[in-house]
């Protein structure tokens, strides 16, 4: 018999979905099984649906060599840090990202992601301690694409992953800004709304017009700040979080991203290309605003975090506004 006792990074989710996470390499069958016939929760039976609370006791009946075999974990997925540090208390970690990285892994790239940078760094630190840990993972509430750069936020315990969760798909608790230069003279703010259709092949966004059946709506503000040469240099506040929405919001109004060879102008692209030596998109997130928390976050109420545009790009800004 194996026992376990839930901790506050455990608690508040369901049983089955614990011991997936738990038992990696179990089949979920197996796990039904378990829970049906070989499981106690502090003395009795559970369910799939049974929610655990901290300091549960968890009776699992099987020897310690089934139990190692469906815990097994595969190869270390250590990577060098490439990130900076831009905020960080007990309880979140608000890092830059740099360019080329991916947030999370992908087909492509496992080993290498930005995610699996923060662990390293906070098991390095001591704030994080894989063996102590039998479910919780820290973890990003957003996404940046590979070549944006800027803030990225972690929970560095479940209690403020939850929250921080719940405070990004909601409205009224943190802003999110960022930085691009589009073509075109912008000269004032633009309040876009529309729906958005994403094709999974393709990795494109398709814009829908409000009226139009199914999407997700999609909400951007730009405002301009500098224009010159024929480029704007705009401060974007999106409003809702979609697979590339700033990109392809800007480029529907008729103010492309430069460099963006998805959604941007081909013409403008191989001139910024030659002129600039820029072969990506210009985008970063520069600014989060926390407006206020929820319990264990509520002390985030009215901090703010600034990410400085990277050399490279800041470089590029100041040869065409400059």
């Amino acid at each position: 018999m194996i026992k376990l006792v839930i901790t506050e990074n455990e608690e508040n989710q369901r049983l089955d979905r614990f011991l997936r996470k738990y038992l990696k390499n179990a089949p979920l069958s197996h796990i039904y099984k378990l829970i049906r016939k070989d499981i106690k929760i502090n003395g009795k039976r559970g369910n799939i649906e049974t929610i655990l609370s901290s300091g549960d006791e968890i009776s699992i009946y099987i020897n310690e060599e089934e139990m190692e075999l469906y815990k097994k974990a595969g190869s270390s997925n250590k990577a060098k840090r490439q990130f900076k540090v831009a905020y960080e208390d007990e309880q979140i970690l608000i890092v830059e990202k740099p360019f080329g990285l991916l947030t999370h892994g992908d087909a492509t790239e496992k080993k290498n992601t930005l995610a699996n940078q923060v662990i390293g760094y906070l098991t390095e630190q001591g704030t994080y301690i894989p063996r102590m840990e039998k479910t919780f993972i820290p973890s990003p509430v957003n996404r940046l694409d590979r070549n944006t750069t800027g803030l990225v936020i972690f929970g560095k315990t479940a209690a403020a992953l939850r929250s921080l969760n719940k405070m990004l798909r909601e409205r009224g608790y943190v802003s999110k800004y960022y930085l691009t230069i589009v073509a075109g003279k912008l000269d004032k703010e633009l309040i876009l709304k529309d729906k958005m259709e994403k094709d999974s092949r393709s990795n494109t966004v398709k814009v829908k017009a409000m009226e139009e059946v199914g999407g997700k709506v999609m909400e951007t503000i730009a405002r301009p700040i500098m224009t010159k040469n024929g480029f704007t240099l705009v401060e974007v506040e999106l409003v809702t979080g979609r697979t590339h929405q700033i990109r392809v919001h800007l480029e529907k109004a008729g103010y492309p991203v430069i460099g963006d060879a998805k959604y941007g102008d081909r013409r403008v692209n191989q001139r910024v290309s030659r002129k600039y030596d820029l072969s990506t998109q210009f985008l970063h997130a520069h600014r989060l605003i926390f407006h206020s928390g929820i319990d264990p976050l509520t002390y985030l109420e009215g901090l703010e975090v600034i990410c400085p545009l990277t050399d490279e790009l800041e470089s590029i800004k100041i040869c065409i506004f400059d």
